[in-house]
């Protein structure tokens, strides 16, 4: 039986008897500990209901992939308010009193508590022992899975609230604020404990659904990797003040524990990238499990119960009165997690990737297929529309669509063993460069069907240290599109408020360039290596026409819908005839106006902003400024406040910093 179809029955079975009033998360009393922890089956059943605490909306079902993937130049949700908000975190603008942050704190928190809960009472059981191996692979899951939750928190919010005991064995129930990396220098010693304990997931019965010791390693060097990466931290002398970008003194030592918990991934050969991108997704939309390629740990959703994967990610589909009809049997789709409307243009035009995840039409309820032209295009790495016909969930279908989430995949292994490698031999002509550039050249490879053309761009991208990050950075984000990384990944490298910048600068320019010229075209031209690609071969009208479909899942997946055949979209091109729709794109001027429409003002608002006399603004401590160029650039407010409900009932233990007293 795969953990998806049990987990629900795994939040039944733990007992709700006593309530945290902290952080208002349900715990298991003390009875019903010791009948649980005193029978293996009953041990089963409650690890299960901590897997469930995964399927949440609230984390990993979707406002990790939603509501808290953060703009940049490949995640992207656009904005038209003009002034600040409680919620717009996307655009790094919102406050203490935003809902969605704290349904996300109490939900991943409920996760910590649950997992507490079962590796205190299982370490405290008659039963236990080292030498049960079953016993010390569930311990081992319980912990990856708490240090899960914490390390996302880490990412979110900074320095937290940390305990690693139940909240019924502490006297004083308000956990204290620990600093973000005591918290991951602990929370990594307890996977480098555990880990030898653990098996392998080609010998676990649910395989990747569970967590295993390949996960475990991975999940250790994620943590390495962001410990000693930059992160903004507070300025508590100046309440004011948006924080600083530091990165720990011996950072080095993080990014040895991530190189080597990485090359222990690899030298294990228990995951490939053998299939072919896209199938990988399309496997997973269709609830296919494969255990020994790129999925390393996926988040287990249980169908029309939980997640939300393929459903705000791909094209939408509009349903009415509550149904599809025609072609389109798989339902409502949201199409909610968009990418930028550049994204498409950074790639190789050889890269598989490019077709497969940019998507440009959706679909009406009778699956008339319909050219998307907007500020963004849709994600299309999993889509309800690519189940086949025996794994839809019905004309009726809304959310909820069990696909799994890769929440660990091989090719992030491989990326982060050449970034450490790099960081720490100072490029990649050291001890380890050649294994670098080979876990680099998988990633690649298996994008692209012109091995000598990836050999090539390896080789230049080798020549130093800062040429070979900016691949590995690169290659990151055409890898992992949607998967709430790349922000993360500039943050990491301090190279956030750049790329931002720039990002603002592409909307605002290509919206003057509509109008007439623009005089930041040619500033972003250079910076991303393509002089012309905006100004002269950018298709402000692109041919589309109405296909049957292919039947061939390497051109569209989905093989029952008709899809829109586009003429040429990423070059300016001649009039194709008369049998060909044109589509306009990139009118974003505002005449009445006489400026870049609210879409390009707005949507990066707590960083970068314009406003309608023609105006740039940046945006530091809660002050705007003008500035020309890149330099100096204020930091990116990406750092959540606590939420005003955790403060309210900590009686002032805790306090938001980073600007968010104002």
């Amino acid at each position: 039986m795969k953990i998806k179809n049990i987990l629900i029955a795994g939040l039944i079975a733990v007992g709700f008897s006593s309530c945290n009033d902290f952080l208002k998360v349900d715990a298991i009393s003390k009875y019903d500990n010791e009948y649980v922890f005193s029978e293996t089956t009953e041990i089963d059943r409650a690890l299960n209901g901590v897997y469930a605490q995964l399927l949440s909306g609230d984390t990993y079902g979707s406002a990790y992939l939603s509501t808290f993937c953060m703009n940049s130049d490949v995640d992207m949700s656009i904005y038209t308010n003009e002034v600040t908000t409680n919620n717009s975190y996307r655009r790094f603008d919102c406050n203490s009193l935003g809902g969605e942050i704290n349904k996300t704190w109490t939900a991943a928190y409920r996760g910590v508590e649950y997992a507490n809960n079962f590796i205190y009472n299982l370490e405290h059981s008659p039963i236990f022992s080292k030498d049960d191996a079953d016993l010390m692979q569930q311990l081992g899951e319980a912990k990856v899975i708490r240090a899960m939750f914490y390390h996302d928190l880490i990412v979110l919010f900074g320095d937290i609230p940390f305990s690693l005991t139940p909240n019924y064995e502490v006297e004083d129930f308000i956990m204290p604020v620990t600093d973000r990396e005591e918290i991951h220098k602990a929370l990594i010693e307890d996977l480098e404990d555990i880990a030898p304990y653990m098996s392998f997931a080609a010998d676990l019965s649910d395989g990747v659904e569970r967590v295993s010791k390949e996960f475990c390693w991975a999940m250790i060097a994620r943590m390495a990797l962001t410990c000693g990466g930059y992160s903004l931290h507070p300025d508590k002398s100046n309440s004011n003040s948006y924080g600083t970008m530091e990165r720990p003194t011996d950072y080095l030592e993080y990014y040895k524990i991530a190189e080597a918990y990485c090359d222990s991934v690899i030298s294990s050969g228990t995951h490939s990238l053998t299939l072919p991108y896209n199938q990988v997704f399309i496997n997973e939309c269709n609830y296919i499990v494969s255990n020994n390629d790129d999925p390393i740990f996926e988040i287990p959703f249980t169908k029309n119960s939980s997640g939300s994967i393929g459903y705000i990610q791909g094209p939408k589909g509009e349903n009415y009165e509550g149904t599809t009809s025609g072609k389109n049997i798989w339902g409502k789709s949201g199409g909610s997690a968009r990418l930028s409307a550049f994204y498409r243009y950074s790639f190789d035009d050889e890269d598989v990737r490019r077709d497969y995840v940019n998507g440009m039409w959706y679909y009406l309820y009778d699956g008339t297929p319909t050219v998307l032209t907007d500020y963004t295009v849709f994600d299309n790495k999993w889509s309800k529309f690519w189940a086949n016909s025996g794994n839809t969930m019905g004309a009726g279908s809304d959310g909820n669509t069990g696909i799994n989430y890769p929440y660990m995949r091989y090719a992030d292994v491989l990326l982060m063993y050449a970034e450490a490698v790099n960081e720490l031999e100072d490029g990649v002509n050291g001890t380890n460069g050649a294994k670098a550039i080979e876990a680099f050249r998988q990633v690649r490879a298996r994008a692209f069907t012109d091995v000598s053309k990836v050999d090539t761009y390896i080789a230049s991208a080798s020549g130093s240290k800062e040429a070979f990050l900016k691949a590995v950075l690169d290659e990151r984000k055409w890898e992992f599109a949607g998967e709430n990384m790349r922000w993360k990944d500039l943050v990491r490298n301090n190279l956030y408020g750049e790329v931002l910048y720039y990002s603002f600068l592409r909307y605002y320019a290509v919206a003057e360039n509509a109008a007439g010229t623009s005089d930041h075209i040619e500033a972003v031209e250079q910076y991303d290596g393509k002089p012309g690609y905006l100004e002269k071969d950018l298709p402000y009208e692109i041919y589309y026409q109405v296909v049957s479909n292919p039947k061939d899942v390497d051109v569209y997946p989905n093989t029952t819908l008709d899809i829109l055949e586009l003429y040429n979209p990423y070059k300016a091109d001649k009039y194709p005839g008369s049998d060909w729709t044109t589509g306009d794109f990139y009118g974003w001027w505002n005449d009445t106006d006489g400026c870049p429409k609210d879409q390009c003002l707005f949507s990066f608002y707590g960083f970068m902003r314009g406003d309608r006399g023609g105006n740039i603004y940046l945006v530091k401590d809660g002050d705007t400024y003008s500035q020309t160029g890149p330099t100096d650039l204020p930091v990116v407010r990406y750092i959540l406040p606590y939420p005003n409900a955790a403060i309210q009932r900590s009686a002032g233990v805790y306090k938001n910093y980073y600007g968010y007293t104002k």
